[in-house]
């Protein structure tokens, strides 16, 4: 794989994930959901399983293969780890039939800690998985037990050492600002999920959604994620995942040489993407189009009248977007009309005077990541006339 030559965050790297092409595969099922959790996801209903699976080949068989094989795959839930992996392996042949996978793609697949035993992770490698994404969330009981999770950390330390035997690459999930969560805690955190000898770690802030039942709690007069709180915990992370090695690449995620995510890496380089599941987005031809959300009717409808909405941009939007995505990454973004006229602004030159946006002729990037919806703001305001 090219990742394999070069630093997460290599601008060449960053830009020529543009021309990648992948597929995202949403399985909904999850045990319990999470009650942070606004996903397309459906708790139980097992006998929708088969059903849904049924659908999923016939959406996958129906669409219109690249000029290209496939560059990464991604499954994710949900809870993918619900189904059995020779069905999931039975998705990828799916996949492989209709688009084929080039040599060396990422194939990557979300799990959870309690289901991931060493026999599990044998049979998702054999199925042709060769990356995992472990929800680990935290390792203190108390924080777990506040965000819904059924593992324990003893659970998750063993899945970690069952991914690293069975897969080439193994990311860690983390959520950070959950109420009752210490500094100490956070970094405890942290330290165990990079001892555990990860390649890939992904920190995000907890973030509240309306019709959750922690958005119903905050709604009820509860208190809401402390947002300094979340920015020290934030900073914390990025200097243990620095010290251990680990290279930021994207606002929340943090890779070895080697080892970034294909997947995500096209997604923020605008690139090409099919998608199927209920609730799954594509972006194919500078089309972003979306499947039914309810799981019952994406198995009634699938394959011919399963997408729900689409919208086409035109050039401007399409390079505001582009630039708004691409600025995520820590290599930044090449500039274009949006990214010429985002500097060129007012708020673009207050942001690059106080170290917030770096700019150069044939780059920009945001230095301070915690100040990029700041910059994603000034772009947004932008006028094309």
């Amino acid at each position: 794989m090219p990742t394999d030559a070069v630093r997460p965050d290599d601008p060449g790297l960053a830009d020529e994930a543009a021309a990648w092409v992948g597929a995202y595969v949403h399985i909904p099922f999850c045990r319990r959901v999470c009650p942070y959790c606004d996903f397309a996801v459906i708790e139980g209903r097992d006998d929708l399983r088969a059903p849904y699976l049924q659908a999923l080949a016939a959406e996958i068989a129906a669409d219109e293969p690249f000029d290209r094989p496939l560059d990464a795959v991604f499954v994710g839930g949900g809870t993918p780890t619900s189904v059995e992996p020779e069905a999931l392996g039975r998705v990828v042949a799916a996949l492989a039939a209709r688009f084929g996978v080039a040599a060396g793609a990422e194939m990557s697949i979300e799990a959870n800690p309690e289901d991931l035993t060493a026999e599990m992770a044998r049979r998702l490698a054999d199925a042709g998985f060769n990356r995992v994404s472990l929800g680990v969330q935290s390792f203190d009981p108390a924080v777990l037990a506040t965000l819904g999770r059924r593992h324990t950390p003893e659970e998750a330390d063993a899945a970690l050492a069952a991914a690293r035997s069975a897969f080439g690459s193994v990311n860690a999930d983390l959520i950070f600002g959950t109420l009752g969560e210490t500094a100490s805690s956070w970094q405890a955190s942290v330290e165990r999920a990079l001892e555990a000898g990860i390649d890939h770690l992904s920190t995000y802030a907890l973030t509240i959604e309306r019709g959750t039942p922690f958005g119903r709690a905050v709604a009820a007069g509860g208190p809401p994620p402390d947002p300094d709180d979340q920015a020290d915990k934030y900073l914390a992370a990025a200097t243990l995942a620095g010290a251990a090695g680990m290279v930021r690449y994207e606002t929340s995620n943090y890779a070895r040489p080697g080892h970034p995510c294909r997947y995500n890496l096209l997604t923020w380089a605008a690139g090409e993407y099919v998608a199927f599941g209920n609730g799954a987005h594509r972006h194919r031809r500078g089309t972003r189009s979306w499947n039914v959300r309810r799981v019952d009717r994406y198995v009634e409808r699938s394959p011919a009248t399963v997408r729900s909405g689409e919208e086409r941009l035109g050039p401007w939007e399409r390079d505001v977007e582009r630039v708004l995505i691409g600025l995520r990454r820590a290599a930044g973004v090449t500039p274009g009309p949006a990214g010429v006229a985002l500097a060129g602004s007012p708020a673009g030159t207050r942001l690059t005077a106080a170290g917030v946006l770096a700019v150069a002729p044939d780059r920009l990037r945001v230095v301070r990541p915690l100040l990029g919806d700041e910059v994603s703001r000034a772009l947004l305001a932008l006028d094309p006339t």
